[in-house]
């Protein structure tokens, strides 16, 4: 079965506003509450920054660091994103 991706004008990020979403970028995973997206960068709030992430069957990431404050990541650094755990 294939899934299809409907063309829209919203970028594909932005239906998953609200929610907690890991950014896979160049470097680094985030993860954190999406609150805001633009044509250049993304939101992050509450986020962390992942340097390991064990079992991808585990509820939690082995190695997650709280970052201090709201974070933003520009879009051209992020190769994946979605709702992971």
């Amino acid at each position: 079965m294939k899934k299809l991706i409907e063309e829209t004008t919203e970028n594909p990020i932005e239906s998953l506003m609200g929610k907690t979403v890991t950014l896979f970028c160049v470097n680094y995973f985030y993860t954190g509450k999406l609150t805001g997206v633009n044509d250049a960068c993304v939101l992050l709030e509450n986020p962390s920054i992942v340097y390991e992430t064990g079992s991808w069957a585990d509820e939690r990431w082995q190695d997650a660091q709280r970052l201090p404050n709201e974070i933003y990541i520009m879009l051209s650094a992020i190769e994946s994103f979605g709702v992971m755990k």
